[in-house]
């Protein structure tokens, strides 16, 4: 029986070139002073598109601040302090320019700009505060540089606290950006692990949540839409970076993930790789997802095998012609080609700093830090599960 909510209220632009909208869209949110929220590697500036956005932006008489302090996994601490910069210069919209840790943040800073306290007094589990929210928060445009977080699709960010090991996703209906610009040439510059990374990061966006108890049509539509072009297009991309058509094809395929991740739900992988890149925040997010993959999914397909046919065909169509439960059965090795051809298949999570004496540690922080990913994991999973994942995904 089909049931189940539709609302995604961003304005969203999608091309090459579509940078150049800044200046002339009527859509900008109102004001005459915006934060640009950035990473602290300095990509954006070395790149030149954070002169671009500021330039354009220029020509509206909007003046800019810049925040450059976010992480790869941003923290609490980095927000408020942001946040707090963001009322006392009269901002009135926020830009968020970066991968999804730079619109994650941007997300955060946005919406603590408008409410009191610090960021982890509203986080809904773990240590959270639980307050609700006294006000929406800043408007926010979205402008992604990788093809990977679909943060401009959705109401999401992901936050570690500052001096703890917890890393939370949360969001609201009013943390939608207002505005998102998908322009496909501001990813030509990422480099061939990091385009791997993130168009990993956007397949498991889509598989996720086809698995997902809360599944719908045109999640399920865009999901396999995705998982299909990211098969037969990131490779290509790890190859030649320098391709116009795979990434114009990848970015569409991030955002349509995206899309998912608001009309439907992640599962637990998402939340075993949160407490990974907790406890070892130099572990790249996508790194994390790629090496719990064959594990999990193993784990997964083992007990509720019936839609992992559809994502099988959607991978390789040639898959049509094998009998169901044959098809079934081809997506864990199929993602290990996949793996293997965008150039991931020899790293390790031992070589990314963990430790098996950690895995009890991180199974109740999985559980304890991102339990709405449980609710519509296919499969009821414990902690003894959530061990033997880890494990195998560790040996």
């Amino acid at each position: 029986m089909l049931d189940f909510n539709f609302f995604i209220p961003t304005r969203l632009f999608f091309g090459p070139g579509r940078l150049a909208d800044l200046a002339t869209t009527p859509h900008l949110p109102a004001g005459k002073k915006a934060m640009i929220v950035i990473g602290q590697s300095g990509a954006m500036l070395k790149n030149g598109h954070l002169a671009q956005v500021q330039g354009y932006l220029g020509e509206r008489g909007v003046s800019t601040v810049i925040c450059d302090s976010v992480t790869p996994n941003p923290e609490s601490g980095q927000v408020d302090q942001a946040s707090a910069t963001a009322r006392d210069m009269g901002v009135d919209f926020i830009c968020g320019l970066g991968g999804g840790s730079s619109l994650d943040a941007a997300k955060a800073i946005a919406f603590m700009a408008k409410n009191p306290g610090g960021f982890w007094d509203y986080m809904t589990a773990g240590s959270g505060g639980r307050k609700t929210p006294q006000a929406p928060g800043l408007p926010l445009v979205a402008i992604p540089t990788t093809a990977g977080t679909g943060s401009e699709a959705d109401p999401w960010m992901v936050v570690s606290k500052s001096g703890g090991r917890e890393k939370i996703g949360w969001g609201t209906d009013a943390t939608f950006p207002a505005l998102s610009i998908v322009d496909p040439m501001l990813t030509a510059t990422l480099g061939a692990r990091q385009t791997a990374y993130t168009g990993m990061d956007a397949f498991f966006h889509a598989v996720e949540t086809f698995l997902s108890n809360q599944h719908q049509p045109v999640s399920d539509m865009l999901a396999l839409e995705a998982v299909h072009l990211i098969s037969h297009f990131l490779p290509e991309a790890v190859a030649d970076g320098g391709l116009p058509e795979p990434r114009l094809i990848l970015s569409w395929a991030s955002t349509a993930a995206g899309f998912c991740q608001s009309l439907s739900s992640c599962i637990s992988h998402h939340s075993l790789e949160h407490a990974l890149s907790a406890f070892y925040p130099d572990l790249p997010h996508g790194a994390g997802l790629v090496l719990l993959s064959r594990a999990y999914f193993d784990w997964l397909c083992a007990r509720a095998p019936d839609r992992f046919a559809d994502l099988t065909v959607a991978m390789n169509h040639d898959a049509d012609q094998l009998p169901e439960e044959q098809q079934s059965l081809a997506f864990v090795p199929l993602l290990e080609d996949l793996i293997e051809a965008v150039g991931l298949g020899g790293e390790s999570l031992a070589a990314h700093g963990m430790k098996g004496s950690d895995i009890p540690d991180l199974a109740r922080c999985a559980l304890e830090t991102m339990p709405m990913l449980f609710g519509p994991t296919p499969v009821e999973m414990g902690y003894e599960d959530i061990v033997e994942i880890y494990e195998k995904a560790l040996g």
